[in-house]
């Protein structure tokens, strides 16, 4: 006889896991999560851990501050649950394009969770600095609600006048790198913080981590005879500094991202791509009901703002790019390539020379 079906109905209380302890989880690869405890030393353990099924379809990202049941140990073979995400503070979205009817544009690309700041690593020769992909990394970072800090490297082969002209406005910190540069200023902006890196390949952004945790090994490439970069960083992972002599207080995490070609801005709507260009947004004011701030609209005031000399031309020139590449007739893999000191002859997204 087979047995009835039983009287007692499935519960969906799901278990509260008290016991859970805190992780913070520094790299993903293929389903399986490396964390460390929020306090960890650079000698403690890490622990290996899978995402818990009842998380459902909860991503876990680097950054991502977790609870962690199981074999928490770190011991060699071990492996934990992740049962819990806490709510994230700020998160560092991408996309392959600006345009969201597309596929690529719906598919959003997590670069990190609990970021406070984004460091946009950008050389200032071979190659040369883009500041159409700087802008987009801006546009990001207001969004996100992470503070921004432009890091110029190789400034032993050019100055860096023209590419802080072009931000004057903004009062953007900076920091300038030289292979024998000291690194203490830039120490003490990441100090305390989870500072994430973005930048072209090629720029000196593994070398610079490399600088800052030597123990990193990160893989250092070349540029190309045509100024590109070979991608070296192939995955996203969170690196502990360490403590500086003498200084008090957590020297902070830094997160080495791989090299982008792109950074596709699809997920942020067209009124906040105006956050991105403070230096605009005063003149909006002016501007009629529902105006798009295009080329096209004859009432818009940006264009008698940039004509009194109260922001660069390039900068609206750069805005308008965006909001055309959002509508399809852009390309976000294709980022402005000029320099700041070059004209306009070759159009709006033409390669500079020697790029």
């Amino acid at each position: 006889m087979r047995p009835g079906k039983s009287s007692r109905p499935r519960t969906r209380t799901r278990p509260r896991h008290a016991d859970a302890v805190d992780g913070f989880v520094i790299a993903v690869d293929r389903g399986r999560y490396t964390c460390v405890w929020p306090d960890a030393g650079p000698d403690d353990p890490t622990v290996t851990a899978m995402r818990a099924r009842e998380l459902g379809r909860k991503s876990v990202v680097v950054g991502d501050r977790v609870g962690l049941v199981g074999d928490t140990s770190g011991a060699p073979g071990a492996l934990a649950r992740i049962v819990r995400i806490a709510e994230r503070s700020s998160v560092l979205r991408r996309t392959a394009e600006d345009d969201a009817t597309t596929a690529e544009g719906r598919l959003e690309r997590v670069v990190v969770a609990n970021a406070d700041q984004l460091v946009i690593v950008s050389a200032l020769a071979d190659p040369p600095p883009r500041t159409g992909f700087i802008d987009r990394c801006l546009v990001a970072a207001y969004d996100a609600d992470i503070e921004p800090l432009l890091c110029l490297t190789k400034a032993d082969l050019a100055g860096p006048e023209a590419v802080l002209g072009y931000y004057t406005e903004l009062e953007l910190p900076y920091v300038l790198i030289r292979p024998d540069s000291d690194l203490a200023a830039l120490r003490a902006l990441l100090a305390g913080r989870v500072s994430v890196l973005v930048g072209h390949s090629g720029v000196g952004k593994s070398t610079l981590v490399n600088r800052l945790v030597p123990e990193a090994g990160r893989a250092v490439g070349v540029v190309s005879a045509i100024g590109r970069g070979r991608h070296t960083s192939t995955s996203a992972v969170a690196l502990r500094l360490p403590p500086t002599p003498g200084a008090k207080g957590d020297p902070g995490w830094i997160v080495d991202t791989p090299g982008v070609r792109s950074f596709g801005l699809a997920h942020v709507s067209a009124e906040s791509l105006l956050h991105g260009f403070p230096d605009l947004v005063e003149a909006t004011v002016d501007c009629p009901a529902n105006c798009q701030h295009t080329a096209e609209e004859a009432d818009c005031a940006l264009d008698a703002w940039v004509a009194a000399g109260k922001a660069d031309p390039r900068r609206l020139a750069s805005y308008r790019r965006l909001l055309s590449s959002r509508s399809g007739e852009g390309d976000a893999r294709e980022p402005d390539h000029r320099g700041p000191g070059e004209g306009d002859q070759r159009g709006p997204d033409a390669p500079a020379a020697g790029s």
